[in-house]
């Protein structure tokens, strides 16, 4: 079993062998789920955001992000 402690003000470091197995990096999102007496940790997917201009390379400038960017 793999423990940390917590602080004074509610925190704690997760173990690197955690980090290893979700794959953690600075700045990751990380999700909790309460199921009885137990917390499962899982790391959250980044979201895609789509781009509309993404296909179109003819219309990928900062001017038609511009013109078109309301739409």
């Amino acid at each position: 079993m793999i423990t940390s402690k917590l602080t004074s003000k509610a925190q704690t470091t997760i173990p690197q062998p955690v980090r290893a197995a979700l794959r953690l990096k600075e700045g990751d999102e990380i999700a909790y789920a309460i199921e009885g007496e137990r917390v499962v940790l899982t790391r959250v997917a980044p979201e895609t955001v789509e781009d509309p201009f993404a296909t179109f390379g003819e219309w990928n400038s900062e001017a038609d992000r511009r013109a078109y960017g309301g739409l």
